[in-house]
C-alpha cells in the first residue's frame, strides 16, 4: 500500500515515490526490505509513465516539473480501497496525465509563453486579479518590484503541488478540477493565497515577502478555496 509517508520529498516538491516497509521501529531510517520477485516500486512505476509519455509526444519530451503533476494523480489510483481497481492505477494514471497535460502542456513550453494559453499570460491574469481585489498588496508589490516570476511560475505550471501537503493537494486538485473553469478558479486560488497572508506582506521587505511567497506557510486549504469562491463572484 503506498501512503502518504512513502512519498519522499525534495524541499517543497513530491520529488520520488518509494515502496517504503520498515522492519521495525528500532531499524535505521532509510532501509528498506528488498521488493517481491515481480514486483515494482512505485518510483519506477512513475518513471516508466513519463518515459512513455515523452516518447509518445517529441515535441515536448519530459519537462522538469512534470513529475510533481503525475504524482498526486498516480497516489489517487495506488491507493483506491477497491484492490481491483488499484491493479489498473497504472493505466488509469497515465490516461489521466495525459489529459491533464494536453490542458497545461503549454506552460511547459517556452516558445508559447508569450501567447493566451502560456505561462506569461497567466502570470499577468494573476497580477490583475491581485490589483482588483487587494489594490493594497498589488501596490507593495509592484513598488517592491516583487515580480509573479519569482513566486507564482511554480504555483500556476505545478498546479500548486509544490507548495502543501500530498493530502492538501489533492483536496485543491479535487475542487480544481471538478470546475468547467478550471484554470481562472486556479488564478482565484493563488489570489486567495496572497490575500490571506497581505497583512504580513504588507509589513515585510522584498525579501522577506520573497521567502515568503516561495515558502508559503501551512494554512488550512478550505480557507484558500472559500476565498476564491468569494473572488470567482465579484
Amino acid at each position: 500500500m503506498l501512503r502518504y509517508s512513502t512519498l519522499e520529498r525534495r524541499g517543497l516538491g513530491v520529488a520520488k515515490l518509494s515502496n517504503e516497509i520498515r522492519r521495525s521501529d528500532s531499524q535505521p531510517s532509510g532501509d528498506y526490505e528488498p521488493l517481491n520477485e515481480g514486483c515494482e516500486a512505485h518510483w519506477e512505476v512513475v518513471e516508466r509513465m513519463l518515459f512513455l509519455y515523452a516518447k509518445l509526444n517529441p515535441g515536448q519530451g519530459y519537462v522538469q516539473g512534470m513529475n510533481e503533476i503525475i504524482g498526486p494523480i498516480y497516489h489517487t489510483f495506488a491507493t483506491d480501497p477497491n484492490s481491483e481497481y488499484r491493479q489498473h492505477a497504472e493505466a488509469d494514471c497515465f490516461f489521466c496525465f495525459t489529459n491533464l497535460m494536453s490542458e497545461i502542456r503549454d506552460f511547459f513550453i517556452r516558445t508559447l509563453d508569450e501567447t493566451e494559453s502560456g505561462i506569461n499570460y497567466m502570470m499577468n491574469r494573476l497580477c490583475d486579479c491581485v490589483k482588483k481585489n487587494g489594490p493594497q498588496v498589488w501596490h507593495r508589490m509592484e513598488v517592491q518590484e516583487l515580480k509573479p516570476q519569482y513566486y507564482s511560475f511554480r504555483w500556476i505550471t505545478l498546479l500548486l503541488s509544490q507548495e502543501f501537503s500530498l493530502p492538501d493537494v489533492e483536496r485543491l486538485w479535487d475542487s480544481l478540477f471538478a470546475d468547467p473553469m478550471r484554470f481562472d478558479f486556479l488564478i482565484y486560488i493563488c489570489c486567495a493565497m496572497i490575500l490571506l497572508v497581505e497583512d504580513s506582506l504588507l509589513k515585510g521587505d522584498f525579501a522577506s515577502n520573497v521567502k515568503l511567497l516561495q515558502n508559503f506557510p501551512p494554512m488550512d486549504v478550505s480557507l484558500i478555496l472559500n476565498r476564491a469562491v468569494e473572488i470567482s463572484h465579484r
